[in-house]
């Protein structure tokens, strides 16, 4: 489980990572296990439908347990099967990097996280910057 202040951790360390490193405003959101949001934030100038796509990150990775380069390797070798489970998931997976899985001491998935705003690996890189300032294990 990830709780709403380490949620909240996470976006925030997130969009500062962004905002000192020179990226384009970012949006981030943080999803439980069961794939529902904690928190989200959008920057100021950040793009309307900027929560879709973070959302879209994220969910992918909670959904088939699997971080977003995982996710883009995976629809680069198979895309029938990356095209099947989005479909199955109602087109909500967008299987690229600032999709970040969180994970457990146990290895266990207890949630993601969903960045966009700037390059796939900009975002990866804001993700855990927020999740390590949350003290949480982040999979890219």
């Amino acid at each position: 489980m990830i709780s709403l202040r380490k949620a909240r951790t996470i976006v925030r360390k997130a969009m500062e990572k962004g905002t000192e490193d020179g990226m384009k405003p970012l949006s981030v959101v943080v999803l439980d296990a069961g794939g529902h949001v904690q928190a989200f934030e959008r920057a100021d100038g950040a793009a309307p439908g900027r929560f879709a796509i973070a959302h879209g990150k994220a969910y992918g990775s909670v959904m088939l347990g699997m971080a977003g380069t995982a996710q883009m390797a995976r629809a680069e070798a198979q895309a029938y099967f990356m095209n099947a489970a989005n479909g199955v998931f109602g087109g909500q997976v967008i299987p690229v990097p600032g999709g970040v899985l969180l994970r457990g001491k146990k290895g266990e998935v207890i949630g993601a996280v969903g960045v966009t705003g700037d390059t796939s690996d900009n975002d990866a890189i804001a993700a855990m910057a927020g999740i390590d300032a949350a003290g949480l294990t982040g999979e890219i």
